[in-house]
């Protein structure tokens, strides 16, 4: 019994995950790009510039990494005609955010 060739998805939704892994890429850039001028300028005390500065590292290391991982679920999703994975790396990014900006906010208030 010969196996049925599998059918290409439409290029549009191939085309469209491919745009959303490439923003989590520049999100992760920009986070990366942020935690390095927050260490090199250092505008507020050392110390909590190194670990917001830390805290944006990771987290881009988390988007970029997240991001090939969301691409590639996708990627099967579509070809096999599933439902697409519940995403969570948009709430574990904006949870980190929110704790670095309310932290600064803070400090900035303080000061």
């Amino acid at each position: 019994m010969s196996e049925i060739p599998a059918r290409e998805p439409d290029y549009r939704f191939t085309l469209a995950n491919e745009r959303t892994f490439l923003a989590w890429q520049r999100t992760s850039l920009g986070l990366l790009a942020a935690s390095v001028a927050l260490m090199h300028f250092q505008p507020f005390a050392p110390v909590f510039s190194r670990a917001v500065a830390t805290t944006l590292g990771v987290l881009a290391i988390t988007t970029a990494a997240g991001g090939l991982t969301r691409w590639r679920s996708n990627d099967r999703a579509i070809r096999a005609d599933r439902p697409l994975p519940r995403p969570r790396l948009a709430t574990v990014t904006a949870v980190a955010m929110s704790g670095v900006a309310a932290s600064i906010v803070l400090v900035a208030a303080v000061s």
